[in-house]
């Protein structure tokens, strides 16, 4: 088994502690903030994933390129492009339903308008 850990700075005083593990083609990622406390979805560990070095206080950000590496072919590269492309979907929804709200409020306010004539 390989491993490979950073420290990264995030809202608490103390660095959260984020440890990558390889065995065969299963990646195994681990963060000590609270979202990866519960095993939740943590940007801490997303952000390696995908290349981020900013937030990284340890003395290895270069490793994040062989952290990397690791996700190719692994459990995780399905479910990470899985979340990609629900994310551009809700991302595209989320613009419909600013839109449809704005309309909503223009309609609304016609109706108050057209009350007070």
């Amino acid at each position: 088994m390989e491993q490979i850990e950073f420290l990264v700075k995030g809202s608490s005083l103390e660095p959260y502690v984020v440890t990558f593990t390889k065995e065969s083609d299963n990646l195994n990622a681990y963060c000590t903030c609270r979202a990866g406390l519960v095993g939740t979805y943590c940007k801490h560990r997303i952000n390696i994933l995908n290349g981020v070095k900013e937030g990284i206080v340890s003395n290895n950000a270069r490793e994040v390129e062989i952290v990397m590496s690791w996700l190719v072919g692994s459990d995780l590269e399905k479910a990470l492009s899985d979340y990609e492309v629900e994310e551009n979907v809700f991302q595209e929804a989320a613009l419909v339903f600013e839109k449809a709200k704005k309309r909503l409020s223009k309609a609304k306010k016609a109706i108050a308008e057209a009350m007070r004539k």
